[in-house]
């Protein structure tokens, strides 16, 4: 029988995605025995646990996907005029999304911090950044980040999206914004077992 609690695409289960992401007691609570991660992951919307969610699906999405998804929301709660670092920082961390280099990479971190790492802008240059390479100067030897520290900045960045600015309507942009991590998920096939190499069918 298949283990129904793995997070398919990411070759980890669902208790070690819960565990990097540091859920509250409350999403914990919802954990049950043989559930699916997209099961536990519509729990948790449908429990309005929208920090939950997000936090979620930021450790389950690949890195890349995932920062796309920081950006988009982090281009929405910027409006339409944002300051110019915010606006220099999303433009960086676009380039980066379109074609991720080193170069690119370290330039969304300086732009980050400079539109500020307490902004949703400068939390997704952040997290593109931690998205993989070395977090040490490229003349020195390299020190890759964590596992899971792109997904903290990715999920840091859609948090402050929802809360920064009009925090009363913190929910109904949660739910946007978490209906879109949803959907990356799909596009990814997250949800989906890989497909096994040719001839090796049936076999464990």
């Amino acid at each position: 029988m298949p283990d129904t609690s793995a997070v398919l695409r990411t070759g980890k289960t669902l208790g070690q995605i819960c565990d990097a992401a540091e859920l509250s007691d409350d999403a914990r609570a919802l954990r049950a025995e043989g559930q699916a991660a997209r099961q536990f992951a519509e729990l948790l919307v449908a429990r309005a646990l929208y920090p939950d969610a997000v936090r979620f699906l930021a450790c389950a999405l690949p890195r890349r996907e995932a920062v796309w998804w920081a950006w988009v929301c982090a281009r929405r709660a910027a409006g339409e005029k944002p300051p110019a670092p915010v606006q220099a920082s999303l433009e960086a961390t676009q380039q980066w999304i379109a074609e991720p280099t080193d170069p690119r990479r370290r330039t969304a971190m300086q732009y980050a911090e400079a539109a500020g790492f307490g902004t949703p802008a400068g939390s997704a240059g952040l997290a593109a950044f931690l998205s993989g390479g070395s977090l040490a100067p490229p003349d020195v030897a390299a020190v890759p980040p964590g596992e899971f520290m792109a997904a903290k900045a990715i999920a840091g960045s859609i948090v402050l999206a929802a809360v920064t600015t009009e925090p009363e309507r913190a929910d109904e942009k949660f739910r946007g914004f978490v209906e879109q991590g949803m959907l990356v998920a799909e596009k990814t096939d997250l949800w989906t077992p890989p497909e096994k190499p040719a001839g090796q069918g049936g076999r464990r």
